[in-house]
């Protein structure tokens, strides 16, 4: 049997029961790789109950500094007897499956293109350890220590972070060390080490991360850090998966970097409201009244918040909303990553109706994005909403250490105070002095006599007064469509790549690809796969909407362009043909809607295969099931 070989570039698969305390020493196995300075990148996959059902821990190790799912396991570990059948059928061929062997393997579990490594961890547990609890927990760290062996993971950092797991209950610290060591011990002894797959310190060539030095982060704690830094004193919410974090963070940081170091009072507000409905109308009145505020939510409360996102649109009052999408609709799979709220946010609320949204990438983005959500709100007077989603918020990423400019000072906009409304004659809550689209704006209590305006969610004329006079109404609408333009200067600008060179091209069609979001990276990466076959693709990541002019050139000057995107109807897609008049035979999708994250062998292979479909740009693509 041939056996998968390789040096830090690998997938590890890790298949579970909830709630048996798995996370922790999953975690501890990827932080270990990351602590040994080479490029890795892990994923949660967890039911949506509280223990029981079987999860998944996938770890990516790419030297090359791959951070998207590639797709495909190359080694196995599975604890988790209900999944068994499907986990093994999962293992690439000359991959390995490392098994509980209290019990023996049931005899159709056979493959001959598999290693099996048996290590009997409930034994050993059972042995070792009294309490039927800590047996469960330890058999964990036990199987860590046997991959630490298996694979050649520095067994000192692993000791380290458990010092630094257990700081202040030390006492936590001897049984973890010595579990680790029992499994450690046992692969030593029984297996030859390490495996043909493993770790090397020092041999990684990574171009896409070698410019500064990599934190782990996941991505609502950074939108968190986003909106203190940003200014938010304000966040009303809602609890819903996999948004929650974001305000748990919120309120920590705001316990430590929002108390007033003179009298001891903090100076943030949290409420937590009734329902999403009520969180936005909070956000709302705060927004309105001067304060930065915001909410967090997913799908389920965008659906909720749509009537109230109406209100600030017309009304035109700031407003920042973190979407951290998931599967839908209705409740669909709470705990499963899709990109599928990208028309509901851009449109949210009925009428004509238009969202500036932000698409981020990476944790620092969550950070950087979060913080221009809020300046950007202020500055259009409008709702922002940042497109987060499950994979990058819940997950770690490795990503540039977020950075902050002391200098920086809050954009509010067109905002008058009292000398401002003092030297005007006459004051308009609705006029387009500028012809920009945006309007100045009061906040409550600036002047004694002047700036007080009733605003409302039915139409006005430019003075703020009711109105139902039809001019009134064109002239105001026509107005935020002028607004959505002068948007377009205000956003972030895609970002576009040097084309990776292809020596001998197996086309001559110009292509090109559009991907957003946690699409990026696999999307790279299935690039240049491509490119190495022959297929030169130029890419362009959009990270905004209202769309740059440049996306509309770069459709423009390609003939087929592949929208990469997860979810069923190519929403993305959609959103391009609707906003830049592009021809539906123009743009091609490549979806995938399973729940798990997209990979590269997916991108790679829709690609391959509308490109074989000669004479067709309009394919049918199958999602990954996988």
């Amino acid at each position: 049997m041939k056996q998968i070989k390789g040096v830090n570039d690998f997938v590890v698969k890790f298949a579970n029961v909830n709630g048996t305390g798995s996370a922790s020493a999953n975690h501890l196995f990827a932080k270990a790789i990351f602590r040994m300075g080479i490029p890795v990148s892990p994923r949660n996959i967890f039911p949506s109950n509280i223990q029981g059902l079987p999860t998944w821990y996938e770890v990516r190790v790419s030297s090359k500094g791959y951070l998207g799912r590639r797709g495909g396991v190359d080694l196995m570990l599975c604890v988790n007897p209900q999944t068994i059948e499907d986990d093994l059928a999962s293992v690439e061929p000359g991959g390995y499956f490392v098994h509980d062997s209290t019990k023996p393997l049931a005899p159709h579990l056979k493959r001959d293109d598999v290693t099996f490594l048996g290590i009997p961890l409930t034994e050993m547990c059972m042995r070792e350890f009294k309490a039927a609890r800590l047996q469960q927990l330890l058999k964990n760290v036990v199987y860590v220590g046997a991959l630490a062996a298996l694979l050649d993971i520095n067994f000192s950092i692993l000791k380290d972070l458990l010092s630094d797991q257990f700081k202040g209950k030390e006492k936590l610290i001897s049984p973890n060390v010595h579990a680790l060591e029992m499994g450690y011990q046992y692969v030593t002894e029984n297996f030859k080490c390490p495996l043909p797959i493993r770790l090397q310190q020092g041999v990684n060539d990574a171009p896409h991360i070698r410019e500064s030095e990599h934190i782990l982060m996941n991505g609502n704690t950074a939108a968190a850090l986003g909106a203190i830094y940003g200014g938010a004193t304000v966040a009303a919410w809602y609890p819903i998966t996999p948004s929650t974090s974001v305000v748990d963070a919120f309120s920590k940081y705001a316990e430590r970097m929002r108390i007033d170091p003179g009298t001891g009072k903090k100076n943030f507000a949290i409420l937590q409201a009734e329902d999403e409905l009520a969180a936005m109308g909070m956000v709302v009145g705060a927004s309105w009244n001067g304060a930065r505020a915001f909410t967090a939510t997913s799908g389920p409360g965008l659906s909720l918040m749509s009537e109230f996102l109406g209100l600030a649109y017309f009304a035109e009052v700031p407003v920042v909303l973190i979407d951290v999408q998931r599967s839908g609709p209705s409740t669909g799979m709470p705990t499963r990553s899709q990109q599928s709220d990208i028309l509901a946010a851009a449109y949210a609320s009925h009428g004509d109706t238009k969202h500036v949204l932000l698409f981020p990438a990476t944790p620092r983005e969550c950070f950087d994005m979060t913080v221009q959500a809020f300046d950007l709100a202020e500055q259009l007077q409008t709702p922002v909403i940042m497109m987060s989603d499950l994979d990058l918020s819940m997950n770690d990423w490795m990503s540039p250490p977020l950075e902050w400019d002391d200098d920086y000072e809050m954009n509010r906009g067109k905002i008058l105070d009292a000398e401002g409304l003092d030297s005007i004659e006459t004051w308009g809550r609705y006029l387009d002095i500028d012809g920009d689209g945006i309007c100045y704006r009061t906040l409550p209590g600036t002047h004694p006599s002047k700036g007080a305006f009733f605003t409302r969610g039915s139409s006005k004329n430019e003075m703020a007064v009711y109105s139902e006079k039809g001019e009134d109404y064109v002239q105001n609408v026509d107005r935020l469509l002028r607004k959505f333009e002068t948007a377009k200067s205000y956003v972030p600008k895609p970002k576009v790549h040097d084309p990776i060179p292809v020596k001998k091209p197996k086309t001559d069609l110009k292509l090109g690809a559009l991907f957003f979001g946690t699409s990026a990276s696999p999307s790279y990466e299935a690039v240049e796969i491509l490119a190495a076959e022959g297929y030169p693709i130029d890419v362009m990541r959009i990270r905004a909407f209202p769309f740059h002019e440049s996306l509309d050139a770069f459709v423009h000057d390609h003939e087929m362009v592949f929208v990469i995107e997860q979810n069923r109807d190519g929403q993305m897609r959609q959103l391009i043909m609707n906003e830049c008049h592009i021809a539906p035979d123009k743009l091609a999708s490549v979806l995938n809607y399973s729940g798990t994250p997209i990979t590269a062998r997916t991108i790679a292979a829709q690609i391959r295969k509308a490109l074989d479909t000669q004479g067709s740009n309009v394919v049918k693509l199958h999602p990954e099931t996988a």
